[in-house]
């Protein structure tokens, strides 16, 4: 590949994909700041109390709620948990 003027391509800071924290927005809560092992473990508690059949078709094909809740993690930031009610998160940037 050339590059004029010998540029190289701009790469992307590896920091910038990294999510080790998240603000948690919840129906009727202040918004919480939760590391990555916190929300897996808030969201097995939440799918726990939803009944399988009312999971999203692309949860229900994982065998354990660990999976369902990296699944979320992953390719989500919400999860519909009743009517009216919310859960959503964000990965955020914690300044030092």
């Amino acid at each position: 590949m050339f590059f004029p003027n010998h540029q190289l391509p701009i790469m992307p800071n590896p920091l910038m994909y990294q999510q080790d924290h998240f603000v948690v927005l919840e129906t009727n809560q202040p918004e919480q700041f939760f590391t990555v092992a916190e929300l897996l473990t808030k969201l097995e508690k939440t799918l726990l109390a939803i009944p399988n059949e009312d999971l999203p078709p692309d949860l229900q094909k994982f065998s354990s709620v660990t999976e369902q809740a990296q699944y979320l993690i992953d390719t989500s930031c919400s999860l519909d948990i009743g009517p009216g009610e919310y859960l959503q998160w964000y990965a955020v940037r914690l300044e030092k």
